[in-house]
């Protein structure tokens, strides 16, 4: 299925998730569709694995949480994004490293000051891997964290390629 990708979100130095400065993290990268949803892209390595060939499920979670998480700000022109309350993940199938994996969040219903959302691990091939609901409360991002401002820890990747579309392949 196609998704028509309407923009681009920041990325931070160190989040292990989308940090791009982390030379041991995830440097994901998440699209906002017209449908409302988060599109993650990012291809893990061998040193996030758990057993070998199989990444290890905290990082799925780690991955999810992230994509969910950011949901809430598609078509916001201010960054607020979910601070987790609760998340469980149902894991379906092994989530392979060594190639590129989507992860796909979405909000299922705002709730004023916070939200639910559901997203999921899919496989190159189309297989839903990992499924995920959780309960996030908002926060402007520059009041996460007291270390440092929103502004030195957001990097827009100006000269990041935006595709059009991307396309998930259903199975």
């Amino acid at each position: 299925m196609k998704h028509e990708i309407t923009g681009l979100q920041y990325n931070s130095r160190m989040c292990f998730v989308c940090g791009v400065e982390n030379s041991h993290g995830l440097n994901s990268r998440f699209y906002e569709t017209g449908r409302g949803e988060v599109i993650c892209r990012c291809t893990p390595c061998e040193h996030h694995q758990s057993y070998p060939g199989r990444l290890h499920g905290g990082v799925s979670s780690s991955l999810l949480d992230e994509t969910i998480g950011r949901a809430i700000s598609v078509g916001r022109d201010d960054t607020i994004w979910g601070v987790t309350l609760e998340l469980t993940l149902r894991y379906r199938k092994p989530v392979p490293y060594g190639c590129e994996i989507t992860v796909v969040g979405r909000v299922d219903e705002d709730l004023g000051r916070m939200f639910t959302g559901s997203g999921e691990i899919i496989l190159p091939d189309g297989t839903v891997a990992v499924t995920a609901k959780g309960r996030y409360l908002k926060q402007p991002a520059g009041k996460i964290s007291d270390e440092a401002s929103e502004q030195d820890e957001l990097i827009f990747l100006t000269g990041e390629d935006i595709p059009g579309t991307i396309d998930i392949q259903d199975k």
